[in-house]
C-alpha cells in the first residue's frame, strides 16, 4: 500500500479487497479483528472531522465542498452541511455527460437519470449505460446513491421547416 489513495471510490474498493483477502484466508478472528479496526479508524477520523467542522463552521468550508475528497469524507461521515438533493445536483453539474436528473428515492437510494437530448456521439453506443464519470462524481458527492437507472433521453421531434415554396405554375383553362 504505498501508492496515495486520493480517490474515495478506489480507497473503498481496497478496503473491501484487504478484507476479502482476510475472510479467504479462514481466519475468522482475523477478519473480525480487521473489520473492528476498519470502524473503530472510522469513527477517530469521523470525530476527528466533526471537531474541524464545528470549529471552522458551515460557512467557512465554502469551497472545499467543490473538493471531492473532501466532499466525500464529510458525506462518509454524515457531515456534510449540503442535503443529499444539493450533493446530487452539484455532481451532476461537476461532469461533462450529459444527463437529466429524474428523480432520487432516498428510501431506496436508487437514482433515475436521462439521457440529455444531444448527448453521446450518434453512434448508439453507451446508450443504457450510466457515464463512468456520472457514478465516480456520486461516489464522491452523494454515496447515499446505491443504484443509478439511466432512461433513454426523449426523441427530439422531427424539424419543421418553414419558407416559401415555389409557386405551381399557372394551369391553362
Amino acid at each position: 500500500m504505498s501508492a496515495t489513495v486520493t480517490d474515495a471510490r478506489e480507497a473503498g474498493r481496497r478496503v473491501d479487497e484487504v478484507l476479502d483477502r482476510l475472510a479467504a484466508s479462514g481466519d475468522r478472528e482475523a477478519c473480525a479483528a480487521a473489520e473492528e479496526l476498519v470502524r473503530v479508524l472510522m469513527d477517530f477520523y469521523g470525530a476527528g472531522l466533526a471537531r474541524i467542522v464545528e470549529r471552522l463552521g458551515v460557512e467557512r468550508l465554502g469551497g472545499l465542498l467543490d473538493d471531492e475528497l473532501v466532499a466525500s469524507l464529510l458525506a462518509l461521515h454524515d457531515l456534510h452541511p449540503e442535503d443529499v438533493h444539493t450533493r446530487i445536483a452539484r455532481a451532476l453539474e461537476s461532469v461533462r455527460d450529459p444527463v437529466e436528473l429524474v428523480g432520487f428515492d432516498a428510501a431506496t437510494g436508487v437514482l433515475r437519470l436521462r439521457s440529455a437530448p444531444g448527448g453521446g456521439c450518434g453512434c448508439g453506443s453507451g446508450g443504457d449505460a450510466v457515464p463512468r464519470s456520472v457514478e465516480d462524481a456520486l461516489a464522491c458527492f452523494a454515496p447515499e446513491v446505491t443504484s443509478v437507472e439511466l432512461e433513454a433521453a426523449e426523441p427530439t421531434p422531427p424539424l419543421l421547416q418553414i419558407g416559401t415554396r415555389p409557386q405551381a405554375p399557372a394551369r391553362a383553362r
